[in-house]
């Protein structure tokens, strides 16, 4: 059983190594596609390509999660599970609430991507401190600085995009 959570450990790593680089061409196509206003066939393929890629991290990220977390809860139980175990769940519910609103259009581009590229940098953030037995925050803790990562991270993904649009109307 040890040798088989290890490698779910690993598949984990690769999973969110995985999302939060195709996160990154995610959310640099969005920038690309508002900067000419116009997405041409081959931008469009690449970032199907580039999504599709997302949504295989997002459903590795999803078992090799439950796997461990399911571990963790026979072992010691729901109430008692580590903070660490409750800030992963959080993370993963704000990627894929945000994921399914912004597939359903339910949410603005000036909030969505910057939710979904916060969130994937955080669960890797995350990661990294865990390996460094680093991750010893509460929960409060945790939240407080989650929030303020994602105000952050919509304020840079904003500033972007106002940069993006002088400079696209200052040359048209």
């Amino acid at each position: 059983m040890s040798l088989f959570l290890s490698l779910v450990s690993i598949l984990k790593v690769f999973s969110t190594s995985l999302g939060v680089g195709t996160s990154t061409l995610a959310i640099t196509n969005f920038f690309v596609a508002i900067a000419d206003g116009f997405i041409d066939e081959t931008e469009r393929r690449m970032m199907g390509v580039v999504y599709v890629v997302l949504r295989i991290a997002m459903v590795a990220i999803l078992i090799t999660t439950g796997i461990l977390v399911a571990q963790e809860f026979s072992a010691v139980g729901f109430l008692t599970l580590a903070p660490v175990t409750y800030i992963q769940i959080v993370i993963l519910l704000t990627l894929y609430v945000n994921a399914l609103l912004m597939t359903a259009h339910l949410v603005s581009t000036t909030v969505g991507p910057a939710l979904q590229a916060g969130s994937w940098y955080a669960l890797g953030i995350l990661l990294a401190l865990q390996s460094t037995a680093s991750a010893d925050f509460t929960l409060t803790q945790f939240l407080l600085g989650y929030i303020s990562w994602l105000v952050l991270a919509i304020g840079i993904v904003n500033g972007i995009m106002a940069v993006i649009k002088n400079n696209k109307h200052y040359h048209s």
